[in-house]
């Protein structure tokens, strides 16, 4: 008899196993182009095993996509800790998220693929979960520390700043210089918290 350590060892492997598995063949052949007999076979598993684990290929994707989102907010926490002076976090997280979404397929899965998947209601409900929740967080911080109020809603400010976060990370992946769209999104956060 197999301990509950090692069943529950076995289904985390099984589990990475596919999600690997996916992230690859959705980012190679997109969504739609991409089979479940060819996930199951990259992964080495039973197709069981797959609807074990996920209801079908959409509920595959979405986990995927949920842990690349969360791989990027575990890179802007990282980078914008609570020691910083709130517009310094903010800047500094906004270029690990440029730097997070750099990671190879990254932006096609989270910005191409995911909203035309997932529709953007639950894409937006998974962002705000996440990449846009450390944005409104550190617009929040960086506002209250230089004593201004924003004039306008801060879930409108996070939403449109959110979109130039995605804007540029499109651009950078399509070979743009993240240097530029750095140095643009760090002036831009410059002016809008402290003039």
């Amino acid at each position: 008899m197999q301990s509950p350590r090692s069943n529950q060892d076995r289904t985390e492997k099984t589990r990475a196993a596919l999600l690997s598995a996916a992230r690859g063949l959705f980012i190679e052949k997109g969504y739609a182009e991409t089979s479940t007999p060819e996930i199951v076979a990259a992964a080495g598993i039973t197709r069981g095993a797959l609807y074990h684990h996920f209801q079908d290929k959409r509920d595959l994707f979405r986990a995927v996509v949920a842990e690349e989102a969360s791989a990027v907010a575990a890179a802007i926490e990282g980078r914008a800790s609570a020691s910083m002076q709130p517009v310094a976090a903010l800047i500094a997280g906004s270029f690990a998220y440029l730097e997070a979404m750099h990671a190879p397929g990254r932006t096609r899965l989270l910005l191409i693929e995911a909203p035309a998947v997932l529709g953007m209601a639950e894409i937006q409900a998974l962002d705000e979960a996440n990449a846009a929740r450390t944005l409104r967080e550190g617009l929040e911080a960086a506002f209250s520390q230089a004593g201004r109020d924003p004039g306008l809603p801060l879930a409108a400010l996070t939403d449109l700043l959110s979109a130039a976060f995605d804007r540029a990370a499109l651009a950078i992946d399509a070979g743009g210089s993240a240097a530029d769209y750095g140095a643009a999104i760090s002036v831009l956060i410059r002016r809008l918290v402290l003039n």
